[in-house]
């Protein structure tokens, strides 16, 4: 599908706990590729994008649908990995100069 470019939730960083990320990573921190939320294998999700309409459990994206205090995550390709988090920079960071 394409969003146009005003799409206020196309974004590569998240606010606080990334409940609202939208973005595309798709990738865990260490580097494993996201499942996707409607495949049940290699891991049967809890949060599907039928159980969860307004979650954007799109593709395999990493999202947030039960507002983990630790940000985004994904199920993911790895077998002996059920779940990892997605590293997705806060927005604020974005602007300061370091």
């Amino acid at each position: 599908a394409v969003v146009p470019a005003f799409f206020p939730s196309i974004s590569k960083c998240k606010k606080g706990n990334g409940v609202d990320y939208r973005g595309t990573e798709a990738k865990t921190q260490t580097g494993v590729q996201c499942q996707k939320w409607a495949d049940n294998a290699p891991h049967k999700p809890n949060y599907t994008p039928e159980k969860y309409p307004n979650a954007g459990l799109e593709e395999n994206y990493c999202r947030n649908p039960d507002n983990d205090a630790k940000g985004p995550w994904c199920y993911t390709t790895d077998p002996a990995t059920r779940f990892d988090y997605c590293n997705i920079p806060e927005c604020e960071a974005a602007r300061h100069r370091f």
